[in-house]
């Protein structure tokens, strides 16, 4: 089995990054930061992470003192690199940066892996599925209501039969004009989604649930702070819609704590906060366990393939914000997603799209 020779950062800049915001943050840049290793047989594999403005030199340093644990291992070594990684970091924490550091590294292990051996990550683990339902995601909060409507109706007019859209503006009135005006941009067929991105207390988002049912929104994503677990558990029972959520864990505690209060519908695993390909399918074997559907956050490239591979699948998230910067961008047909047929995760980083961070060897 080749080795590690080789582990190489960069930074990449989405060509449709812009200011953006949700209830929480302002967001001034839609920035990556991709992990590429070379094996000693001249393969190369991709991983990345949405890195936006955030903590750019402490992610950077999470990410340089990870490399020197996979250099020399072979590249199946995913398991072992992850066992190594946790026991040195476990000093200052494993969860939060260094988790992501080790979920950037461990996806570019697999799609190396995978590249040697000739095939599809999708077919690596036995496929459930050949499709998966794509909802178009954005929606945010520093929109005008223009934008927003132009959004909604650009991702219909793609064949996207899902939208989601933003809450948890100071104003709840703010969010329901928001929400009756996309309902009327797409019509009754289409489902869309509010996203609080925990930006509510429990009584706001009792009052923003009911005043939304008329509007026939599918789930609410991250209504409250994500320890809120007696909330969630009292907000499903009255709000007349799903609940969803889970895109801020790096373990599965917080889903543990939800099945036990019957207070969640869909499980928003993040592959990079997770922290590696086995976790996130540690976590879906875990919500399948209890019946709950998998309906991952952001990373469609990496989703779209896992998903095949698991039989609670619900569906994937899409923004287009990496297209330009790959190849082989996830295909899309009336509203599903289909897997590239390459091998590996099927995508790279283009090169000149780029900017190298620094290497270890």
């Amino acid at each position: 089995m080749p080795k590690i020779k080789r582990i190489s950062f960069f930074r990449a800049v989405s060509p449709l990054s812009q200011t953006i915001a949700d209830s929480t943050h302002q967001i001034p840049e839609i920035a990556f930061i991709v992990t590429r290793l070379e094996l000693d047989n001249g393969i190369t594999g991709d991983g990345h992470l949405l890195a936006f403005h955030y903590s750019r030199e402490a992610i950077l340093g999470a990410l340089r003192d990870a490399a020197p644990m996979a250099l020399g291992m072979e590249v199946s070594d995913t398991g072992r690199f992850l066992a190594k990684h946790e026991k040195e970091s476990e000093y200052f924490g494993n969860v939060g940066l260094h988790r992501w550091a080790a979920g950037s590294i461990n996806t570019a292990m697999w799609d190396a892996w995978a590249k040697t051996l000739c095939a599809p990550i999708w077919k690596l683990f036995g496929t459930c599925h050949d499709r998966v339902p794509l909802y178009g995601s954005g929606g945010w909060l520093s929109y005008s209501m223009d934008e927003l409507l132009d959004e909604v109706r650009r991702y219909v007019k793609r064949g996207f039969r899902s939208v989601k859209v933003k809450v948890g503006s100071p104003e709840i009135q703010r969010d329901i004009e928001r929400l009756t005006k996309v309902r009327e941009a797409v019509g009754p067929h289409i489902r869309i989604m509010m996203d609080a991105n925990q930006g509510c207390i429990l009584p706001a988002a009792l009052e923003l649930a009911r005043a939304a049912q008329p509007l026939q929104i599918t789930w609410f994503e991250e209504p409250l702070a994500r320890t809120d677990y007696d909330g969630y558990a009292q907000l499903r029972r009255q709000a007349g819609m799903s609940i969803a959520t889970g895109e801020r864990e790096f373990d599965t505690v917080t889903l543990r704590e939800l099945i036990r209060r019957d207070a969640i519908d869909l499980w928003q695993p993040d592959l990079l906060r997770l922290g590696s390909v086995e976790a996130w399918r540690a976590s879906a074997a875990l919500a399948h366990a209890h019946h709950i559907p998998v309906l991952p956050h952001y990373y469609k490239e990496y989703d779209v393939p896992l998903l095949l591979t698991v039989p609670n699948a619900y569906g994937a998230e899409s923004f287009d914000w990496v297209d330009g910067l790959i190849t082989n961008p996830i295909r899309m047909k009336d509203g599903f997603a289909y897997p590239n047929d390459g091998d590996g995760w099927g995508f790279s980083f283009k090169d000149e799209k780029l900017t190298e961070l620094g290497s270890f060897a």
